[in-house]
């Protein structure tokens, strides 16, 4: 039997306790990194022979880890983090047992893109993954655009070194567009970043270190699953003309119609502001009082 294995994407005990069984009992374990994969195995006590399996040496190990499985030896794949076979090594070995019809069981597991995605607060119930964005401002937005017109979501992985310029790229072309940055999921450090792709990019730190999901938010949607129309209508409809003119009072009748109708305190500061100029800090502190004095 072949085993793919998912390992934590960071935590190291975020593993479940059927991958760790199988882990210890079977004849080798073909991992991205021995030495990575030997300190999570020494944190849980697996002493399971280890040969190195990654993008550079995979076809030559497919000689070495079928003939195992066709003398009926089990064998299990791990990358460094998350499921084998998803950007990772695993595909061509499982694709050649498919082929053989030698038997080859999955593991739930770990995974960066499900974690991002729910941690990202954006709609979740359709979403496409894109693996690592593409270089240049011109293939990715060509990239990502062919979603447009699906209702879903986007998840890409994306390198810390050029986060900053595929978030101005998306900014550009899509600017109203509410991003997450999900970094080290599930480590000491994590973060997600939340808003708009220019205000992710004011607020990343100096240097940006780490793995990096970046979700996407379905196009025409906001984070509320509303269209952004909808949204802004409303926000209209609720402040009217009277939102500058009238100044606090204006506002504040403005935030306590949406907060009413069930709109979210952000989500109503972020509608008033954007449709007054006032200040965004300032109206959701508005916001804020106005939700406590209910």
């Amino acid at each position: 039997m072949l085993y793919i294995c998912p390992t934590p994407i960071g935590n190291l005990e975020d593993v479940t306790l059927r991958v760790l069984s199988v882990l210890r009992s079977v004849e080798l374990i073909a991992c991205e990194d021995t030495r990575h994969t030997r300190i999570f195995l020494d944190r849980h006590g697996v002493g399971t022979r280890l040969v190195s399996f990654h993008e550079h040496n995979e076809e030559q190990r497919m000689g070495m880890l079928l003939p195992l499985l066709r003398d009926g030896k089990d064998v299990a794949v791990v990358s460094d983090a998350g499921m084998p076979g998803v950007s990772d090594p695993g595909f061509t070995l499982v694709r050649a047992c498919a082929a053989e019809d030698l038997p080859v069981t999955v593991l739930p597991g770990p995974s960066a893109v499900p974690t991002a995605l729910v941690a990202s607060g954006l709609p979740a119930d359709r979403f496409a993954f894109i693996g690592f964005l593409v270089r240049g401002a011109n293939k990715l937005t060509e990239q990502i655009a062919v979603f447009d017109g699906t209702g879903a979501a986007v998840v890409a992985f994306e390198a810390p070194r050029r986060l900053a310029a595929s978030l101005k790229a998306i900014g550009e072309r899509w600017p109203g567009r509410r991003v997450a940055v999900c970094r080290e999921l599930t480590k000491l450090h994590e973060q997600v970043l939340r808003g708009t792709a220019a205000e992710v990019i004011a607020a990343l730190p100096d240097p940006v270190r780490g793995e990096i999901v970046l979700v996407l938010e379905p196009a025409g949607r906001t984070g509320l699953g509303v269209t952004a129309a909808d949204g802004a209508r409303a926000g209209a409809e609720a402040a009217g003309p009277m939102a500058v003119a009238g100044g606090e009072a204006a506002v504040r009748a403005a935030l306590r119609d949406m907060l009413d109708a069930g709109m979210g305190t952000k989500r109503a500061a972020a509608v008033v502001a954007g449709l007054t100029g006032l200040p965004k800090r300032q109206v959701y502190e508005l916001a804020v009082a106005l939700q406590e004095s209910c």
